[in-house]
């Protein structure tokens, strides 16, 4: 099984390899217990949000980790993919600015996208 820290990484460059904007990846698990890592992204409309979630959910099927919810398919201007230790957040960008996940998680620590290899 993989740790919290290698899911998000590889959410993050599955989502990267479908053209995601502006992908963060914050681990949160020092001041929340909701997850331990939050990755964020920003699709160009509302197709590529969904194209970039069903990208990151078959990137982690593969592997077999397990997806416990999808949610927002609906609205449009944001997915958020459960995984319990992460949580995959996909805005249009005027839904992340209004959302602003960063400056609400502003005590979260933000993980380089290269950090493959360390912690």
């Amino acid at each position: 099984m993989r740790t919290p820290k290698e899911v998000a990484l590889s959410v993050a460059k599955a989502l990267d390899e479908k053209k995601g904007i502006d992908i963060q990846i914050l681990k949160i698990d020092r001041v929340s217990s909701l997850a331990d890592y939050f990755v964020i992204c920003t699709g160009t409309a509302s197709t590529h949000v969904r194209a970039l979630c069903d990208a990151a959910q078959y990137a982690m099927e593969q592997p077999g980790e397990p997806m416990l919810s999808r949610e927002g398919h609906r609205g449009n201007s944001w997915e958020l993919i459960d995984y319990g230790s992460v949580v995959v957040h996909v805005f249009t960008e005027e839904a992340r600015s209004f959302y602003d996940l960063e400056r609400l998680w502003s005590d979260a620590e933000l993980v380089r996208l290269t950090d493959e290899g360390s912690k």
